[in-house]
């Protein structure tokens, strides 16, 4: 059936061109290009989606099907990526550059299909070119199944809020050169609430993003950290917020006057509107990390404002919340991780592997190679796991590995590091040498495994990071400070009730310890989500094998997958698939 003109101008306006195919599978078109925006007295032009900032958000409910249809009207290569959806079968869809597929060539197009599982809650997309994401992305919205509820009151409304990272001029020229001469990345202008910096900041007031609500209801915010390096703090003055949510799965609800969101974490939260009407503002700063004597940060308080519909005075300015924790609070960070714990109730079960086939010990670190030892020393910036800092091949590791193709990878991502020390110790001046590779590790379909993340302080530099595991979800077993102790330290371990996500924060100078069964065919990222840790090479690939049968194994691929320009033996394959089909 023909849509009407009306409704085909309707979903130009709101960005999103949208079909339901049938009840569980939805079609969408995303146009990427450039537009111009002004923020911060400045205009630039900037890569979005549909000409929106932030993109237009995808609404499903839980088991689902998406299709997106992305049109690369840029002028470099791109990918989407959906965070935390676990694609089961499909890592063809994943949109993660170089390991699962070639980025999107200009003027290309290609149709992911997104596949949801077991998700529910907030998750989100975003370009995964470099920092590409720093303007595209969006939320995910994965409501429970067809006649189900949250397992808590329903909301009466909801409110998506995202964080984002603002540069004044184009970051991803900057980055270009970072890529070539390995020196440090810029710190950002300012943050941004759905797009907006807000009050504090140069020419914004006029533009700060609002959200009205009425008094005595509940609300469901659902909160996305999009920024590129920052962990983050976030508050609403004089309102107390209840977590139920993150990273898609339930979480035992508490209640606190502030949260903790690492990059790339979403989170679900209950906000009761009870407070005398009138304007408060909802408020974020960076919960920093790292060492101020190699780099500074961006000190901007990023606002937005609630707002009780009815008498409030609009000549006074909005109360600021007095419990938003300070830039380098790092008690008050660990003190809100303890409180994640999973629902674990017969409706929303979990599973936390017991029988443990496979044992890994991972080293985060920062380091350099140097090139020269003269006056003016000349070195690359790198980050590692276990002293292997990724590099990307030449084409895609999942075609490589799934046409069983030489030479793009090899199998030898160690287990634990090259060499034991005090990794937390003041070592400014000592070097690991870390090796460049493309290195991924093994496994078999089904295996139980744990992973303990230990930090290290190599160049006295240790900073937080936020682990991500593509294909998978993980439980947060624990975390500490210092070095892991493999004797004391598992007795910490929480069995019971261990909230269950995708990305989770390794501690400046500690630990943190996973355990996830690679149940998932096909080929995964696992690496720091912070964009300059990434682009350094934190980084490596779980590739779990097929199973026993087809509903265990890998699909096959789409027929046009797009293609690295040097990969001939690749464009082989296709023109024989292509072939094939039309014979």
């Amino acid at each position: 059936m023909v849509a009407s003109a009306f409704t085909l101008l309707l979903l130009f306006l709101t960005g999103i061109a949208r079909c339901v195919v049938e009840a569980e599978v939805h079609c969408y078109d995303f146009v990427i290009a450039e537009k111009n925006f002004t923020r911060l007295c400045k205009t630039k032009s900037m890569l979005v989606v549909n000409g929106q900032f932030p993109g237009p958000t995808i609404y499903v409910h839980k088991g689902d099907t998406v299709f997106v249809n992305v049109h690369n009207h840029g002028d470099y290569g791109v990918t989407i990526h959906w965070h935390g959806v676990k694609q089961p079968r499909n890592p063809w869809s994943d949109g993660t550059p170089y390991i699962t597929q070639c980025p999107i060539k200009p003027g290309m197009n290609f149709t992911y299909e997104v596949v949801f599982s077991d998700e529910e809650g907030t998750l989100w997309w975003h370009a995964n070119s470099d920092w590409t994401r720093n303007t595209v992305h969006g939320a995910l919205v994965i409501y429970p199944p067809q006649g189900f509820t949250y397992p808590y009151p329903a909301p009466d409304g909801e409110e998506i809020l995202i964080l984002g990272t603002w540069f004044t001029y184009d970051v991803n020229n900057v980055i270009k050169e970072i890529l070539k001469t390995g020196k440090d990345v810029p710190i950002s202008d300012a943050y941004t609430i759905n797009g907006q910096p807000g009050d504090f900041c140069a020419c914004s007031k006029e533009m700060t993003y609002r959200w009205q609500v009425d008094y005595g209801k509940t609300y469901l915010i659902r909160l996305v950290n999009a920024l590129m390096d920052e962990e983050f703090f976030f508050a609403i003055a004089g309102h107390n917020l209840t977590v139920v949510g993150m990273d898609g799965s339930y979480l035992k609800p508490f209640t606190t006057s502030y949260v903790m969101i690492a990059t790339g974490q979403t989170m679900d939260i209950l906000l009761k509107t009870n407070q005398s009407p009138d304007r408060y503002y909802m408020a974020g700063r960076q919960y920093f990390t790292d060492n101020l004597v190699f780099t500074g940060y961006d000190k901007t308080n990023v606002s937005a404002i609630l707002e009780y519909r009815g008498k409030n005075n609009q000549l006074l300015s909005p109360f600021f919340p007095q419990t938003l924790p300070s830039y380098t609070d790092y008690d008050s960070a660990t003190q809100f991780r303890k409180y994640l714990k999973s629902l674990a109730t017969k409706e929303h079960p979990i599973d936390v592997p017991r029988d443990i086939t496979t044992k890994m010990y991972i080293t985060a670190s920062m380091d350099k190679i140097v090139h020269n030892f003269s006056v003016d020393m000349d070195y690359t910036l790198v980050s590692s796991l276990n002293n292997i800092s990724w590099i990307n091949p030449s084409t895609d590791v999942l075609q490589a590995y799934y046409r069983n193709l030489s030479g793009f990878y090899t199998t030898d991502f160690p287990d634990e590091p090259p060499y034991y020390f005090d990794f937390v110790a003041d070592l400014r001046d000592n070097s690991t040498h870390p090796l460049k590779g493309t290195k991924v590790k093994i496994l078999k379909f089904g295996e139980e495994v744990e992973i303990v993340f230990q930090s290290t302080n190599l160049l006295n530099a240790s900073d937080e990071h936020s682990i991500y595991l593509h294909g998978h979800k993980f439980y947060v077993l624990a975390e500490g400070y210092g070095n892991f102790n493999s004797t004391t330290d598992p007795e910490t371990y929480n069995l019971v009730d261990p909230p269950y996500l995708s990305t989770a924060s390794l501690p400046v100078k500690g630990w943190l310890a996973i355990r996830f069964k690679a149940n998932n065919p096909g080929v995964w990222a696992m690496h720091c989500q912070e964009g300059r840790h990434l682009i350094w090479g934190m980084n490596t690939v779980m590739i779990v094998k097929n199973g026993s049968n087809l509903e265990t194994s890998i699909r096959s691929p789409p027929v046009k997958m797009p293609l690295c320009g040097s990969s001939s033996v690749l464009r082989m394959f296709q023109l024989n698939q292509e072939n094939n089909k039309s014979n």
